[in-house]
């Protein structure tokens, strides 16, 4: 996902730094259902168990993910499911089956739509007809009565998005499972009627965890046509063979599967209608979005160093290609892969930054205002400082060109999601980005922040006292550390 920069505009100024505060426009991100490999997914029973009110562990990312797919340890998990095959848990847990029902009801409808929510925007209305979707929203805003009818009389399935935004438990799950990931968490929700079936056979360029809450929802799966799927992408079914894997989900099973797995779902005809919440990661996360991210900023870097780099192309190049051109381009790469082994900070052109300004903000039923305000004691000389809110915060080298003199040169970027909205999570809205700006000569200092528990201004490896104010001062105005 790249973002087309623009000139940025700065709220607060101390010598050596910069508040960063710049409008993006992100692009909307749909929260599918996703991919799958290999044989029959392994499936798991689990008995109720006796435990805290609270069946997920919110203590950590880790513990949450490690929770969230228990009883399957989150090791084996990696190692044996994770972009490879499916993954099927069925959980006899009345306690997280009345849980995972808390999350979205149908119920829920009524009042989300006295809140203003729109078609197309927050809610779909669909069937699968003869393997094809049939979308069949109205204008404009979405009244209860009307969409509790097509979903009656039409048997339409009720699709909305990123219920994240209105629902508070799922803000919390979503925002620890970014942190774990290190990547954009979606969700979609999808309440399909008895006997009917909303989207036809698909795959999706997304990593997908399923929670049944409602009812039941007859699953099939299918070999992916193309594993690790980019993009999303409709199949016919006289295409895509017969199901390796057919189920049932009831309320408290989870379903995982990689991105690029086929399939479709329906509920079962003669019972209550279903309802499921698919949490959806990794878009445009893999090694090919990464190293285009970084090889824009590593060829920049190499070329100020080699004037093989800055010398011109051949002429007419462009009006023929020539076979020793791409032995060229092959020496050039080789060129950069030396260099890249003695590189010590990755360039990240967009994608640190893209996450931190897209992501969700912490996790927080208090007042905003004081999360996001400078509190305690302000930093000085003699202070011990830590870092707050590990999770939220990114740290990049990028370029930077002096406005006043157009001289480029590279410095560190400190981006967080402290001050992000959570009503405009994967909306596709314009977002900005928070965060502050450095000299790289910065980066061992900052470092040392980052790395220990807590430690004292006046040890931060900066040249003179007034860096080192400054940078904490800086820092504890964007809540980012804290006086101990």
């Amino acid at each position: 996902m790249r973002s087309h920069s623009r000139q940025p505009c700065y709220r607060f100024a101390c010598p050596h730094c910069l508040v960063l505060k710049t409008a993006m426009p992100k692009k909307a991100r749909p929260a599918g259902d996703g991919k799958e490999q290999g044989p029959a997914p392994k499936q798991v029973k689990v008995e109720a168990a006796c435990g805290p009110s609270s069946p997920l562990n919110f203590d950590s990312p880790s513990g949450l993910f490690e929770s969230f797919i228990s009883p399957i340890k989150t090791e084996t998990f990696f190692k044996e499911f994770w972009e490879q095959k499916p993954l099927l848990i069925q959980r006899d847990d009345p306690a997280l089956a009345t849980y995972y029902q808390s999350l979205f009801r149908l119920s829920d409808l009524k009042s989300l739509c006295s809140w203003g929510i729109y078609y197309g925007r927050d809610v779909n209305v669909c069937r699968c007809v003869h393997g094809k979707k049939k979308v069949l929203n109205k204008d404009g805003r979405v009244h209860f009565l009307q969409l509790r009818q097509d979903f009656d009389q039409k048997r339409a399935t009720i699709q909305f998005h990123q219920p994240q935004r209105f629902k508070d438990e799922l803000w919390r799950i979503q925002e620890k499972l970014e942190c774990y990931f290190g990547s954009l968490v979606g969700s979609n929700v999808y309440i399909t009627p008895a006997g009917a079936q909303g989207l036809p056979p698909h795959y999706d360029d997304v990593e997908v965890f399923i929670l049944q809450l409602e009812g039941e929802k007859h699953w099939r799966l299918y070999q992916p046509t193309v594993p690790l799927a980019r993009e999303y992408s409709v199949e016919a079914e006289d295409r895509i063979g017969r199901p390796t894997h057919e189920f049932t989900l009831k309320p408290g099973d989870l379903l995982y599967f990689p991105r690029g797995t086929i399939h479709q779902a329906d509920t079962p005809e003669g019972l209550a209608h279903s309802t499921h919440v698919t949490i959806s990661t990794y878009q445009s996360s893999s090694w090919g979005d990464f190293l285009l991210d970084t090889i824009s900023g590593l060829v920049f870097d190499t070329a100020k160093a080699d004037v093989a780099l800055r010398a011109g192309i051949p002429r007419q190049l462009l009006l023929a290609e020539s076979i020793a051109v791409a032995t060229r381009l092959s020496g050039f790469l080789r060129m950069l892969a030396d260099r890249l082994e003695g590189t010590k900070e990755l360039p990240s052109a967009d994608m640190k930054k893209d996450f931190a300004m897209n992501r969700l903000p912490p996790y927080y039923m208090g007042d905003r205002a004081k999360l996001v305000a400078p509190g305690g004691q302000l930093p000085g000389l003699d202070s011990t400082v830590r870092l707050q809110f590990r999770d939220h915060v990114v740290l990049t080298v990028g370029p930077y060109q002096d406005p006043s003199d157009e001289t480029r040169g590279e410095m560190v970027y400190v981006y967080h999601s402290l001050r992000n909205r959570r009503d405009t999570h994967m909306m596709g809205n314009e977002t900005e980005s928070y965060g502050l700006r450095f000299p790289l000569s910065y980066m061992d200092a900052l470092k040392q922040i980052w790395n220990s528990s807590a430690i004292s201004v006046k040890d931060l490896k900066l040249t003179t006292d007034e860096e080192k104010q400054n940078l904490v001062l800086s820092l504890w105005t964007e809540c980012l550390i804290q006086v101990v």
